[in-house]
């Protein structure tokens, strides 16, 4: 089903977005919960009638399981040591299992994320029901290049944001999931990236939206705000194209925001990517002067540091969707208790000091290594 941004007209009495519902009565898309009327009671638990609607907020990357090398710091302690096709699907499912049993109801994948589509959907058909109430997001532009290799690759992935690599990529996601994805983002985009505006490229992504496809764009690097303001000015005959973003947020940085304000006001789908920051606010990684605050505000909410990243990500006004990079589902039950935190408004102005200039955290990132 495909995610829908809940407006003021859908709120319900508690100031919960209700949005559009599986045959269950679960929140199947993107659904805003205030987190601002949430906030006076530091770390108080949400009431269970109200987290199945948090949760639906939340949802599940695939990035860190659907090949055996990527960037998140301490894969070793988080994967098997022999990172098969057959476990690393079988790792995907259980985590798919774990996230949709408690409410979560949107997936993200890619092309690049090496075998990733077609762990989710052999995930979908095996389980008919989930697929009618899970929201499928996935993105086409990188090719994944790494041969199910983590070392010795010259890359790992190449990015082509071109007509001809879109034609091919999108019918490869069809034939992975066994359907049209609900979301469908360009992957990566820059300000220089022809995505924005290239005229036949767009008539292809105008022609998917008509068939019921959000057609959006994820972005990277420090000019992020650049793009996506961007992408709100690309039109199709008179119609805005892109009707989704998702984006890199998180308290190391922060600097998208005031854009991803201006992509939630003009209606579209915002989705938070990397708010770990591939790790670096995890707790085993969390340990150094630059992330005392963290350390502060989870110690005072006794909650985890990841659960406290999350829930930072999901009290900006303008998020509609945060995503658990989690490759473990300890790792994600820890995540998704930040659906049940609210933080106070001093503890968000406490986590402000852990900001970097968006060019220094975005060296570091082009710096981990794949593992």
């Amino acid at each position: 089903m495909p995610a829908e941004r809940a407006t003021g007209a859908d709120a319900g009495a508690n100031g919960t977005a209700t949005g559009a519902t599986g045959a269950d009565g679960t929140a199947t898309g993107a659904h805003r919960t205030d987190a601002g009327a949430d906030a006076g009671t530091a770390g108080a638990e949400a009431a269970p009638s109200a987290l199945p609607s948090r949760l639906a907020r939340f949802g599940l990357g695939t990035a860190a399981v659907g090949r055996p090398g990527y960037i998140t710091l301490g894969r070793d302690l988080d994967l098997p040591a022999d990172r098969t096709v057959s476990a690393l699907r079988a790792r995907t499912h259980a985590l798919l299992d774990a996230a949709f049993d408690v409410g979560v109801r949107y997936v993200d994948t890619a092309r690049s994320y090496g075998r990733a589509e077609e762990f989710v959907g052999t995930w979908l058909a095996a389980r008919p029901e989930a697929a009618r109430q899970m929201t499928v997001g996935s993105k086409w532009g990188y090719t994944y290049t790494a041969d199910w290799r983590i070392s010795g690759v010259a890359a790992h992935e190449v990015k082509e944001h071109s007509p001809a690599v879109f034609d091919r990529q999108i019918e490869e996601t069809r034939a992975a999931l066994g359907r049209n994805p609900d979301v469908y983002l360009v992957h990566s985009v820059t300000p220089d990236s022809p995505a924005l505006t290239d005229p036949a490229l767009h008539a292809r992504l105008a022609d998917l939206a008509a068939e019921g496809v959000r057609v959006g764009l994820s972005t990277s690097g420090p000019a992020q705000g650049d793009t996506i303001r961007a992408a709100l000015t690309a039109r199709v005959a008179g119609r805005p194209l892109f009707t989704a973003v998702q984006c890199t947020w998180n308290l190391l940085e922060p600097s998208a925001g005031p854009a991803l304000a201006e992509a939630h006001e003009a209606g579209l789908l915002v989705v938070v990517k990397e708010a770990m920051a591939n790790g670096r606010l995890a707790g085993r990684n969390a340990t150094g002067p630059g992330t005392a605050a963290l350390r502060a505000v989870a110690a005072r909410t006794g909650a985890g540091g990841d659960a406290v990243a999350l829930a930072a990500a999901a009290a900006q006004p303008w998020a509609d969707l945060v995503l658990s990079g989690a490759a473990t589902r300890d790792q994600l039950a820890s995540n998704l208790t930040a659906a049940s935190l609210a933080l106070a408004p001093e503890d968000l102005e406490r986590l402000t000091a852990l900001a970097e200039p968006a060019e220094a955290y975005w060296r570091t990132r082009s710096a981990l290594a794949w593992s």
